[in-house]
């Protein structure tokens, strides 16, 4: 898969913004400009012999949300996506139509707020949605029909104004994994008694299943400082992208009932004390990085079993080419300060990926009166 030609076409006005800098989700724009307009960048260059390959188009979807934090996909083709300030729930087509459909009870501030999206597997059967949102007390897991008030399947994840997790999806095992972070409390990651900085593991009625790796327990793996992004690959192995503190981001290969380090190990250099090593590693200027997605039978050959991972104080999708062992042997940036803050990725039914940006949040600023958007890349 190496040496291939990929063009994007960016059709997108951007202003120019400040942005605040710090740690975790902030960062410092790295490239003022006055305006992008139509383009064409070749990413790469195909070497001698190499297969062509087509185009690759990002397209802007929808305009004019409130952070868009999530998406998950019914079985129509639509996404329902959630706007983790406004704690509106939106149904978002294909064809960038835009309805508002519920709101949700969140009470939360900061990285807190309206999170994480799933549909159930059996939607057709019992039409469930799953959402993750902060309450003044928690951060919880709740299911119900759209239109209908929401009902609690998992409570007490820890809480606070950043590092709550939050990514909920159900992997093709038909369990529903959540991502939460340590709350600020980096204590909580070691401790498997605690909900905070982990991966959880649940039945789709919030129930334990039997072959978690700890007895009647969530907990699926643990050393975590703040996840909010889950992707599989074709075989059904799990990557999460994760927040490091002041020095590394990371993407770690998840396997249960291991410990990934947090807060003994940042980035590598783990695996002495017992802990598993990231398969690769950001200085945190790169990356902030959110939400994850691995191509799978998808409408964009050249990028097919590819991981994206967003960036949001980086603003850049990040595609990691991942060889048949599950380790990154190439990076590329997409969209390299061209649309802001990135939040979050999503293969849609279609083949396309669905990328967020989130510039209109408490550590962004908008590039455009259009902030925040979706974008579609698809073939050209």
């Amino acid at each position: 898969m190496f040496g291939r030609t990929v063009s994007l076409v960016v059709v997108l006005a951007l202003l120019c913004a400040a942005c605040d800098r710090s740690t975790d989700e902030r960062g410092e724009r790295g490239n003022d400009f006055d305006q992008i307009t139509t383009r064409q960048r070749t990413e790469e260059t195909a070497g001698p012999g190499a297969p062509s390959v087509g185009r690759v188009e990002v397209s802007t979807l929808a305009t004019n949300l409130e952070v868009p934090w999530s998406f998950a996909f019914l079985p129509n083709g639509d996404a329902l996506v959630t706007e983790r300030d406004s704690g509106r729930l939106l149904r978002v087509s294909p064809s960038g139509d835009v309805k508002e459909i519920q709101t949700l009870p969140e009470g939360g501030s900061g990285e807190g707020g309206l999170l994480g999206v799933a549909v159930s597997p059996d939607y057709e059967e019992d039409h469930y949605v799953y959402a993750y949102y902060t309450t003044e007390t928690d951060n919880r897991v709740v299911r119900f029909r759209i239109g209908e008030k929401p009902e609690p399947i998992l409570t007490g994840i820890p809480v606070n104004t950043y590092h709550d997790g939050g990514r909920i999806k159900f992997g093709p095992d038909g369990m529903l994994y959540v991502s939460t972070g340590d709350a600020g409390d980096s204590s909580n990651s070691q401790n498997r008694n605690s909900l905070g900085g982990k991966i959880l593991r649940i039945e789709p009625d919030g129930s334990v299943p039997p072959d978690n790796p700890f007895p009647n327990n969530p907990v699926y793996s643990y050393g975590h400082r703040n996840v909010e992004g889950l992707a599989w690959d074709a075989k059904g192995q799990l990557y999460v992208s994760e927040f490091g503190e002041n020095t590394w981001d990371e993407v770690n290969r998840i396997e249960a009932g291991q410990n990934y380090g947090w807060p003994e190990a940042e980035g590598r250099g783990g695996e002495d004390q017992g802990y598993v090593d990231p398969i690769t590693v950001w200085p945190t200027s790169e990356a902030s990085p959110s939400g994850a997605e691995i191509l799978v039978d998808g409408a964009i050959p050249q990028w097919e079993g590819d991981l994206f991972v967003t960036a949001l104080r980086g603003e850049r999708l990040w595609r990691l080419e991942l060889n048949g062992s599950g380790e990154v042997v190439k990076r590329e940036k997409l969209l390299d300060h061209e649309v802001g803050r990135i939040r979050d990725v999503a293969q849609a039914p279609d083949g396309s990926l669905w990328v967020s940006t989130s510039n209109r949040d408490s550590y962004g600023s908008p590039l455009s009166a259009q902030d925040d958007r979706i974008l579609r890349l698809a073939p050209g």
